[in-house]
């Protein structure tokens, strides 16, 4: 690997990554709420361990990016990333945080998983509470692809990062011939978003700094918030509706954000099958969740049926994770059928969570496929997304990544229930960490703060490989990505 050239990338990003540490301290000085010291020492330790890397490295020769290194950097970056952005957690006299919790809430807010140990929240300093908010908002497009527009400035190309970090089944795939145009187009829009969402929310009723971190929160899909209730504590209709828009906005493909700013039109969406199959299935949660929660007389009125329903299923199946309501005191059909939603999660292409739905769907369509052929063997058929066939390698990739998929949750669903968690708490955690979801049932249903500290390590690998789709992670961990 070259060693020189990622130690050299790992110093700028180390150094750039530090600079975010200063507006929640500027928030701390603002309120006088005792964030100053904390994040003053965060950014100076990020930044002098950036800077050493940097400057050792820095008159060493660089070489292109390999593919291997692109894996090693964006799955090693993420754990480093978050180890030190931990630090300002760790350093809070009031609330006194321990370092697993602190590792734990840093690896939730930069994979957008959205669980957090802390509770109190209300009371909490606004510095550590805007610090979480922002490193959602981060982590929602990828840092390390904010970075890929910075790295041929200093000589070193970022396509290998880029087919590293970015979700979805297709990672060849550019919305503009460069790669630096690329990560800009991304982050423009996803800027634009932001200022949107939290100018709507500002004009609902929230205070400038609750909708400030609601905005980073909602865009990034990510379902961290400033209060314990989550936007049940504004207990506004028009605040959950600006908040389910932009969580369906943020769970499509961002290539047709894009496509609808050059076009100037909305063309492109209607053409999406994926997005006509994510809203087909969201339709056929939210109408069985308020049909049943009306049945069963958790809810006398229906518009009250609806209206809960509507948003626990936009935010659960984005794996946003926002709650109006104690969805864990639903009846279990309703729990059950929100969570297989988490599973399929956004689009591809997308800051959502879960196995994402173009490779849902190709799966049922392969399926379907495989259930012809047994009854018409000499039959020839195409599997096609829309009007377009899909390549065999793209099935092959998606079949590949199910089957991983499968085994890693199966593993770390075991081992997770070896620490000592029930089924109901051991599986929910489980898939509330793998799709990056963040909210669980039975004893983390209300926040993770009272398991074991080594269910927290187990759990942040977890929010890991499903922030990376797997397998760059599970690549570095092969024998054989050593040797060569």
């Amino acid at each position: 690997m070259n060693y020189n050239t990622i130690g050299y990338i790992f110093g700028v990003l180390l150094m750039a990554y530090s600079i975010t540490m200063l507006p929640p301290m500027m928030v701390g000085l603002w309120y006088g709420d005792g964030g100053v010291v904390p994040f003053l020492c965060g950014f100076a330790v990020t930044f002098s361990v950036g800077l050493i890397i940097w400057a050792m490295l820095f008159r060493r020769k660089r070489r292109e990016l390999r593919a291997k290194d692109g894996f090693f950097i964006v799955s090693m970056f993420w754990t480093v990333l978050a180890f030190f952005g931990a630090v300002p957690l760790y350093l809070f006299q009031e609330p006194s945080i321990s370092f697993t919790d602190s590792f734990f809430e840093a690896v939730s807010g930069l994979t957008t998983t959205g669980a957090t140990v802390l509770t109190g929240l209300d009371t909490m300093p606004k510095s550590l509470l805007y610090y979480r908010q922002q490193m959602q908002w981060l982590g929602g497009m990828g840092i390390i692809v904010l970075a890929v527009a910075i790295l041929p400035m200093l000589g070193v190309g970022g396509m290998q990062l880029y087919k590293a970090e970015i979700p979805g089944p297709v990672k060849d795939s550019k919305l503009t011939p460069r790669i630096t145009e690329t990560a800009k187009a991304l982050w423009y829009i996803y800027l634009i978003l932001t200022i949107i969402c939290s100018f709507c929310y500002w004009l609902a009723g929230m205070t400038p700094f609750d909708a400030i971190g609601h905005g980073f929160s909602t865009i990034a899909t990510g379902g961290l918030s400033t209060h314990d209730a989550s936007i049940g504590y504004f207990e506004s209709a028009t605040i959950e509706t600006i908040c389910i828009v932009f969580m369906l906005i943020s769970s499509l493909n961002y290539g047709l954000h894009f496509a609808a700013w050059q076009t100037k039109g909305l063309r492109h969406y209607m053409k999406d099958a994926e997005m006509w199959v994510f809203f087909n299935v969201l339709l056929f949660i939210v109408a069985v969740s308020t049909v049943y929660l009306w049945l069963t007389n958790t809810y006398t009125d229906p518009i009250e049926s609806f209206r809960f329903s509507i948003f626990e299923a936009v935010a659960i199946t984005t794996s946003t994770g926002f709650g109006t309501a104690n969805f864990a005191a639903w009846p279990s059909l309703i729990i059950t059928l929100l969570f297989l939603g988490s599973f399929m999660g956004g689009c591809a292409g997308s800051t959502a969570g879960g196995i994402k739905v173009i490779r849902v769907w190709l799966v049922t369509k392969l399926s379907h496929r495989e259930i012809r052929k047994l009854m018409h063997p000499a039959s020839v058929s195409t599997t096609k997304i829309g009007r377009k066939p899909v390549g065999d390698r793209i099935i092959e990739a998606i079949s590949g990544y199910i089957g991983a998929y499968i085994v890693v949750f199966t593993v770390l669903l075991l081992c997770v229930m070896a620490t000592g968690l029930d089924l109901v708490t051991g599986f929910s955690a489980t898939a509330a960490s793998l799709n990056n979801l963040g909210p669980g049932l039975g004893d983390v249903a209300a926040h993770y703060g009272d398991i074991p500290g080594v269910t927290k390590y187990m759990l942040c690998l977890g929010m890991l490989l499903g922030r990376l789709e797997i397998f760059p992670i599970l690549i570095i961990m092969t024998p054989s990505f050593w040797r060569s």
